[in-house]
């Protein structure tokens, strides 16, 4: 599939692309997806990373004006603002036929300097919620260390934030679906649009590809958690990695001081005590009620982003293809 992958994106501007990766049903297996029969009747989802959003545009409209609805007779610069400015400052061109190579696509732009504020700070956890997941990724991130740090950044986060709504002893199945739940919680799609089930598909077919993934980023947390690979599933002695981990204030203090800034924000906000971020932390290490309000916090954000890109997303895919898309989605949801 990788193959098909980079066949399928060099018909696209890539000069102007940094960073390019596949994602979703039809690229990582899912409990529920059977192997290429998922692949060939899912959509397979693409995100294009650019350094100059004007530029890709204009380019791909020359190249695929169909691609686009009728707001490509805005022209390049009036979409580049589009999706620059509003939600979650991504483009998504939807449900879009490649004949050739017999699949669908749906592909997204997005400019380096918003994905990293995402990744970095969870301005909008939309991107970022993405990969903090396994995806494929289809460029070779050595030469742009910025963005390798920032791709690091957000799985730290992601685990420090994991690790605060965890309890004292953890499996590593636990772990992952409240990492991947991180960007699904909040998501109003998962009222009407996505298969309840989600985060346990997604984690129980990609357990491996979580652990590879985020095994880096565990080794800059072994102070304040320890692996045993050689444990025992409760009740059934399945063999099964697990977790203990710190839960003492310092440990708590410690995580929460390094949250992402709009995180932070919303904890600020949300919870109740007067003061700075420090005192909210304060607060925050001597209540037990911390990981329900670190939880409301996270779905703050994914709440209010998803449903602004949801939005932004009408016009960019037209009338026609969002109706497409709503019901393959609304498939999901009573599957």
């Amino acid at each position: 599939m990788l193959d098909l992958y980079r066949r399928t994106v060099t018909r696209f501007p890539i000069g102007n692309v940094s960073y390019m990766f596949a994602y979703g049903s039809a690229v990582k297996q899912q409990v529920g997806y059977d192997g290429n029969k998922g692949k060939q009747n899912n959509v397979i989802d693409l995100m294009f990373c650019v350094r100059d959003s004007f530029g890709f545009h204009a380019e791909n409209i020359h190249r695929h004006a169909s691609h686009y609805s009728a707001m490509r007779y805005m022209g390049p610069n009036l979409l580049a603002r589009y999706q620059d400015k509003l939600a979650a400052r991504v483009y998504f061109n939807t449900l879009v036929p490649l004949q050739d190579l017999g699949i669908t696509i749906k592909y997204g732009v997005v400019h380096e300097e918003n994905l990293v504020d995402d990744l970095i700070n969870w301005r909008h956890l939309y991107l970022a919620g993405r990969l903090q997941k396994p995806v494929t990724g289809l460029v070779d991130l050595s030469d742009n260390p910025r963005l390798q740090s920032a791709l690091d950044q957000n799985l730290l986060s992601a685990c420090r934030t994991a690790l605060l709504m965890l309890p004292e002893k953890f499996s590593v199945y636990e772990l992952f679906c409240v990492i991947a739940g991180i960007s699904y919680k909040g998501d109003f799609r998962m009222i009407f649009g996505e298969n309840k089930l989600k985060v346990h598909n997604i984690v129980s077919a990609q357990l491996t590809d979580f652990y590879e993934l985020y095994q880096p980023i565990m080794g800059k947390l072994m102070k304040y958690m320890a692996v045993n690979t050689h444990g025992e599933e409760p009740g059934s002695q399945k063999p099964v990695i697990t977790f203990e981990q710190d839960k003492s204030t310092a440990a708590t203090r410690y995580h929460l001081l390094r949250l992402p800034k709009n995180l932070r924000r919303r904890l600020q906000k949300n919870t109740a005590s007067t003061g700075d971020y420090f005192d909210v932390v304060e607060h925050l290490c001597m209540t037990p009620l911390m990981p329900k309000i670190l939880q409301v916090s996270v779905n703050d954000i994914v709440w209010r982003s998803s449903i602004a890109q949801s939005v932004k997303n009408i016009p960019t895919a037209g009338i026609i293809k969002s109706l497409q898309y709503s019901y393959r989605k609304a498939k999901k949801t009573f599957a």
